[in-house]
């Protein structure tokens, strides 16, 4: 890993290209604890914003992409991975993601199987493209900002083909929330299984990473519908509030003990 973040700063000594310390955290336990919740603020979120405050699809699709870029500006300008930064802009994509595809299904009438297949589609042209240019899709190498950039338009692109999935599996094929996430919980499983065994490590990451979106859109609906609906009855607020609250917790938490970043980040 520390051989990385070298191999970074020794690549803009030689070629004058703007390179930082790796942007992206360690792969912990905090790590996906974290990005699953985030998944489920980003279906709660979106839909209390949307629904019970009654901004609609297309304010609350504007509000919401200014925050981002406006997040991005300042994950962009710095030059080392800062967890309060990064996980904000999680939590940021994570609601646009969602919102990109209740637009397209809500607003526009596209299909729940026609969106799942598009932005599958787009996130493997993303991974090709990423790939012919880089030669990795390691998140290990993330110090440039043009890999930057390729990082997080995978990252929305798999936060918009998991809300459009989930919903397909959940709402379209009538499996139900809970059901719905307990797939996802054991594809996941699966997925770390075979990364046990010896599968390539990049391609298990991101195959859970793209797993872990239903799967928190799974839990955040489950948590906040109403028992008439298939849900627990949370509400959107609480199930949002909820979440937030744990992960500001545990991003405090990482920001105190550097537990999720590189020796030399930490140094």
């Amino acid at each position: 890993m520390p051989n990385e973040v070298y191999a970074g700063a020794d690549v803009g000594r030689h070629t004058g290209v703007r390179t930082m310390l790796n942007k992206v955290p360690e792969v912990t336990i905090f790590f996906w604890v974290i990005k699953i919740m985030a998944t489920t603020v980003g279906e709660s979120a979106a839909d209390y914003l949307n629904e019970t405050l009654g901004f609609g699809l297309t304010t609350t699709t504007i509000v919401m992409s200014v925050a981002l870029v406006v997040v991005l500006l300042y994950q962009f300008r710095a030059r080392r991975y800062v967890p309060g930064i990064y996980w904000l802009a999680v939590v940021a994509i994570s609601v646009v993601g969602t919102l990109i595809t209740d637009n397209l299904t809500d607003r526009f009438g596209v299909s729940l199987k026609l969106t799942t297949a598009v932005f599958a589609a787009a996130l493997i042209i993303t991974f090709a493209v990423w790939q012919a240019s880089e030669k990795t899709l390691s998140i290990h190498s993330i110090y440039t900002t043009k890999r930057e950039a390729f990082y997080w338009l995978a990252i929305l692109f798999t936060f918009a083909l998991g809300t459009a999935a989930g919903d397909l599996l959940a709402e379209t094929l009538n499996i139900g929330y809970w059901k719905s996430g307990l797939l996802f919980a054991a594809c996941i499983a699966i997925v770390l299984l075979a990364w046990r065994l010896g599968a390539n490590a990049i391609l298990t990451f991101w195959l859970a990473y793209i797993l872990t979106r239903p799967l928190g859109a799974s839990i955040g609906d489950y948590l906040s519908q109403k028992p008439a609906d298939g849900g627990l009855g949370l509400g959107t607020l609480g199930t949002s509030a909820l979440f937030l609250a744990t992960i500001l917790a545990v991003v405090v938490y990482l920001t105190r003990t550097k537990r999720d970043q590189t020796a030399l980040a930490a140094a």
